[in-house]
């Protein structure tokens, strides 16, 4: 089986949890004993890219194959004139699989990720121009998907209010690995870092759907003097945490954008790890906390709350008092946290693993050839 994976969102400034899922699913998909030949699509670059998201795509050895426009115009090509075919590139492929919004022409069987319908929810957190691409990926996805892909309940029922027929819709759940950072690695990048022992980490990119407003808010309620809150991740759009940040949040540690093993140990590292996003497609970021048995402070909406619900503390994320509660409970009472990362890890390995999300996209892609 030849399927054809866009992957355009890695070279994007901001590749996100769109960018992690796409090269997680393409690394398990290569494992399976009966692996689909993998072609990735991208628009086309003037120059290579130094992307970690990119330079992870070679490491993979997935071939990739060049659009002939760049990647604005072949966006907007693909959604007004659905035009140019994925195979006027790659060749014939029995399946093509959009892992992002960007909708190509359904010229082979067509499956599509809908990761989640955030800019239905809070409009007002996205651009003008980023509602409008999303606002006609979705009429496309309606109109053009043979199969519509969700990574949690709560984004199949997004979908489903958008009006997407249910019988087209396939769960498959991201996953994860079972790389534990030994606890002498997770010092080291305390330390390289100049972070204190205590720490809240929060891991995302900086826009305004992530709520760091509230958290923020939160961490001055506590007025905690021994922990500090350590922010990771690169600047997105409509959020300036430069701005927010105020005269005595000396506490407040901004790391930007770090590796994926930095990410991993800081995690590792940390005493609580708070995410209360407003609202979530699925949350690759607390799974990867759940896993290092971090224990795990998040929001009761969106799918955070499937992710989390036994194994963490659930907030409402427009009230920071929420948040100071659930942070302060876990900093206060080491057996509790202590307790519930260990749930959470066990959970994390057992129910959520890239093999299983591997299988199932096969399963979806073999349904369409079949």
């Amino acid at each position: 089986m030849r399927v054809a994976i866009t992957l355009e969102q890695c070279w994007h400034r901001v590749p996100g949890g769109t960018a992690v899922a796409a090269l997680g699913s393409i690394a398990a998909l290569q494992q399976l004993a009966e692996p689909p030949e993998v072609v990735g699509v991208a628009a086309w670059h003037h120059k290579p890219s130094l992307n970690p998201f990119a330079l992870e795509i070679d490491a993979l050895g997935v071939d990739i194959v060049r659009m002939p426009l760049p990647r604005l115009a072949l966006y907007s090509a693909w959604h007004l004139l659905r035009h140019p075919r994925v195979e006027r590139i790659s060749g014939p492929v029995d399946v093509i699989h959009a892992t992002g919004m960007a909708i190509p022409p359904a010229s082979a069987p067509l499956v599509i990720t809908v990761n989640d319908l955030a800019f239905l929810r809070y409009p007002n957190n996205f651009t003008s121009r980023g509602r409008r691409f999303f606002s006609k990926s979705l009429q496309l996805t309606a109109r053009d998907a043979d199969i519509v892909v969700c990574p949690s309940r709560h984004t199949w029922r997004d979908c489903e209010q958008a009006g997407i027929d249910p019988n087209r819709l396939r769960l498959v759940p991201y996953g994860t690995d079972a790389r534990v950072v030994h606890q002498v690695e997770a010092a080291q990048v305390r330390q390289r870092f100049g972070l204190d022992e205590r720490f809240v980490l929060w891991v995302g990119t900086v826009e305004p759907r992530k709520n760091l407003s509230g958290l923020l808010q939160a961490w001055r309620m506590l007025g905690r003097s021994n922990e500090q809150l350590v922010l990771v991740g690169p600047q997105g759009w409509k959020f300036n945490l430069k701005d927010e940040l105020k005269v005595g949040d000396g506490s407040v540690r901004c790391l930007g954008f770090v590796s994926d093993a930095d990410k991993r140990a800081l995690m590792s590292a940390a005493t609580v790890f708070c995410y209360p996003s407003f609202t979530e497609g699925f949350g690759l970021p607390v799974l990867e906390a759940m896993v290092q048995a971090t224990p795990v402070v998040t929001s009761s909406l969106g799918a955070t709350a499937e992710l989390a619900s036994d194994v963490g503390l659930l907030i409402q994320p427009s009230d920071p008092r929420s948040i100071a509660d659930a942070v302060a409970r876990l900093l206060d009472d080491s057996s509790q946290a202590e307790h519930l990362g260990q749930k959470g890890q066990q959970l994390a390995l057992k129910e959520y693993r890239w093999q299983s999300c591997a299988e199932k996209l096969m399963k979806v892609y073999r349904e369409l050839v079949s």
